[in-house]
């Protein structure tokens, strides 16, 4: 069967991938967390999706993935063509040296099905600054309706200034988040400490050039001194930059040719910005020409009227992220968190991008939306994570996506076009 010989619902998209966080529902715990992480990565194997990153947040009692390694390491055992990797590693808690021999040791068992995926880490300013726009802290009101009670899909609320959409694309306004005061500030601070994230990280460009030069087996350091890493050189993984704005990141990542996983579903206020500054300082280097993955948080279900009342905790979740004393809670049950209009303005606008940019739906609703990033992004692939308190709930939206997608469960049918296929490991 060639591509032509498939329906048209079957036609090749851009591929799509998996951003697990190992979330932790509510009366549940982190072990068992990581088991149905494991599961989802075994089932999307299964159905097609291209690859699935972990990501790396630190004691939040509702995320249990802090080791992107190791569950690359457990779920590379378990499955057989899925890439496996991080999304990210944070180089303020780790180094690229042993981010890079982690994933080395990984890529010898497991070549060109690996990917080490790194991020500059979040830094709160000092306090006299001001707001930050679109960042995202590492990883709620008084009245809760009674569990189970239906609760029909919100008005859309208005727009807040700033906000514009984009060929069908909602760009919305830079969340009302200021990250010098109250007890987000704080609470940053105070993790960064019990994390003992005591290293200082360099120019991230330097710590780049760091792993590649490693992997070629060519790095010295600032004094000329020659280094050898045994699990680095010559490792087949691929090596992506993460970003959230078109700022450092976004800019080295495209004047090293590396490719680039832009933030939708974190600073949706950037994402463009953050294409744009990538494909702008583009040069070939480790590739040929630009690739880029963009993020979305995404939800399926039958009908759309049940997967928003599945969706319903996730405003109560990410404002526990982005205001919360403790970080993302444990992720709660439909019908027991505040409603919208039980929220204050402040605690509207913490969350509002977040809300209006997730994309929660029957599998027609969410490709269309899913089709529209694609095509506005300009983007060589998606990756989606998806949340939900019930783990049947977040195996089933993968489930139909993919099958709405066109993901190809046969690997003798191909999941995406060739001119999509990237080459990026050498």
């Amino acid at each position: 069967m060639t591509t032509s010989d498939l329906p048209a619902t079957h036609q090749p998209r851009v591929p799509l991938s998996v951003l697990d966080l190992a979330v932790v529902s509510e009366g549940s715990t982190g072990a068992q967390a990581l088991r149905d992480t494991l599961a989802t990565a075994v089932r999307a194997d299964e159905l097609g999706y291209r690859r699935i990153w972990f990501a790396e947040h630190h004691l939040s009692p509702g995320v249990a993935s802090a080791s992107p390694a190791v569950l690359a390491a457990l779920v590379a055992e378990r499955t057989s063509r899925i890439r496996v990797g991080s999304g990210a590693v944070l180089l303020s808690t780790t180094s690229p040296l042993l981010a890079a021999e982690q994933f080395g040791t990984i890529a010898a068992l497991h070549p060109g099905r690996v990917d080490l995926g790194l991020g500059r880490a979040f830094t709160p300013p000092p306090a006299q600054g001001g707001a930050s726009a679109g960042g995202e802290a590492p990883s709620s009101g008084t009245q809760a309706r009674t569990a189970g009670e239906p609760e029909p899909t919100p008005p859309a609320p208005a727009q807040p200034a700033g906000t514009r959409v984009v060929d069908g694309l909602l760009i919305p306004a830079a969340p009302g988040v200021a990250f010098t005061d109250t007890a987000l500030r704080q609470r940053l601070l105070a993790q960064k400490e019990v994390v003992g994230a005591s290293r200082t990280p360099a120019e991230f460009r330097d710590e780049l050039e760091l792993v590649l030069g490693l992997r070629a087996g060519t790095f010295t350091n600032s004094a000329g001194t020659a280094y050898t890493s045994p699990p680095v050189e010559g490792a087949a993984f691929d090596l992506f930059v993460l970003a959230s704005s078109g700022g450092v990141s976004a800019r080295v990542a495209g004047e090293l040719g590396l490719p680039l996983a832009a933030n939708y579903h974190v600073g949706p206020s950037a994402t463009l910005d953050t294409i744009a500054a990538y494909r702008a300082a583009f040069r070939p280097g480790v590739l040929d020409r630009p690739y880029v993955v963009v993020s979305a948080d995404v939800l399926v279900a039958g009908t759309d009227a049940e997967a928003h009342r599945i969706a319903d905790p996730f405003t109560a979740w990410v404002l526990s992220i982005r205001r919360g004393a403790d970080g993302a809670i444990a992720y709660p049950a439909p019908g027991t968190t505040p409603t919208w209009e039980d929220l204050s303005d402040a605690d509207r606008a913490a969350v509002q991008d977040r809300v209006d940019t997730r994309f929660v739906g029957s599998p027609e609703t969410v490709v269309e939306r899913l089709e529209t990033l694609a095509r506005v992004t300009a983007a060589d692939e998606i990756v989606v994570t998806t949340v939900a308190h019930d783990p049947a709930d977040r195996a089933r939206s993968f489930e139909l996506l993919a099958q709405h997608w066109g993901l190809a469960a046969d690997p003798a049918v191909p999941a995406v076009a060739a001119d999509r296929e990237p080459a990026l490991a050498r």
